[in-house]
């Protein structure tokens, strides 16, 4: 019994079953490579789901085709669309197929174009092959929170000091641009565990914790889940990123230097000076038929009520919908703006 139990779990999760259809652009089934329902590039999916409905597409999206720098690694090899390790009564069906195409930061996509950051050590180096369909807007804020009783005013008197401090590095201690800043203040990870204080990427709720970086928004998604917890039970104050580390980070990851605004998170009472990142890219590859493209592109335009009724703070800009820094733009998406008089 136990085992076909899990046998029919296994196969809830590849989507397998009886009068499965086969999959693909050709089909009108294409197989766009997501993240989880709550996260970002998951509610991504359910937009162009949603958008490319009257246009005949039934978009079939795989929700564990993401875990940061994978998203792109897995559409520019053209992968299958893959379930998760650990299937539960609660895992969504897995579509079968190769993704055609999907959704990630538009800095990660520029990473991967340019195999730089995340990418630099992959074997595939630059995915020169990635096309970028659509970039839609979503600000989100790096942010340095610091507990008010630990005194923390400036993050270099960690190191000064040799504060041990209890650190939460949202999105991970590997993270690049985590190491920047703390490197900046002359820390680093091993520093921190000499002077006697702890660091994680990840926060349980109700730990004790004294300082906290990262990419932040009040969004459901499991990764921004600190913001939520964290600032409830702690009294935290928000710490502006001195001028130059904001110059150095935007030209270094592709950023923009913005401030957080007020009330972005419990305890930001007043504009934060930051960098920001504001992009999520809908992308394919150059092997994608023009006519598919040039349907994406039409369908978020004209569809644009779909954004507006996301969890995502998602907005459809016809100034930048068409921009991604090096990243081409796809021919067949290309000749959509063009029409629409929104690119030369």
């Amino acid at each position: 019994m136990r085992h076909m139990r899990l046998t029919l779990l296994v196969l809830l999760a590849l989507g397998a079953g009886a009068g499965a259809q086969s999959n693909g652009i050709a089909a009108k089934r294409p197989v766009f490579g997501g993240a989880c329902p709550a996260c970002p590039w998951g509610a991504m999916g359910n937009v162009v789901k949603e958008a490319m409905k009257p246009y005949g597409y039934d978009v079939q999206v795989c929700y564990y085709c993401a875990g940061g720098p994978r998203a792109a690694r897995l559409v520019a090899a053209n992968s299958e669309a893959t379930p998760p390790q650990n299937v539960t009564p609660a895992t969504l069906p897995t579509p079968q197929g190769k993704l055609d195409f999907g959704a990630t930061s538009v800095e990660f996509l520029q990473y991967a174009y340019l195999g730089i950051h995340d990418f630099a050590a992959d074997k595939e180096g630059p995915r020169k092959h990635l096309r970028f369909l659509a970039n839609i807007q979503t600000p989100n804020y790096f942010m340095v929170a610091v507990d008010a009783k630990s005194g923390i005013t400036d993050l270099r008197q960690i190191a000064e000091r040799k504060m041990p401090v209890k650190l939460i590095q949202r999105g991970g201690i590997d993270e690049p641009i985590n190491r920047a800043v703390l490197e900046y203040f002359g820390l680093s990870n091993d520093k921190i565990k000499a002077f006697g204080g702890t660091t994680s990427g990840s926060y349980a709720r109700g730990s004790d914790v004294d300082v906290i970086i990262g990419w932040a928004q009040l969004l459901g998604a499991p990764e921004y889940q600190v913001w939520y917890d964290a600032p409830q039970q702690h009294d935290f104050k928000y710490l502006e990123l001195p001028a130059d580390l904001r110059a150095t980070l935007a030209k270094t990851f592709y950023l923009r230097e913005h401030d957080a605004p007020r009330a972005l998170l419990r305890g930001v009472d007043r504009p934060i000076p930051t960098v920001a990142r504001d992009g999520t890219v809908v992308y394919g590859r150059d092997d994608m038929p023009d006519d598919f493209a040039y349907a994406v592109a039409k369908a978020l335009d004209e569809q644009q009520d779909v954004f507006h009724w996301s969890h995502m703070p998602f907005s459809y800009n016809p100034k930048t919908v068409w921009k991604a820094w090096d990243v081409p733009l796809h021919p067949g998406a290309a000749r959509y703006y063009k029409e629409r008089g929104y690119m030369k």
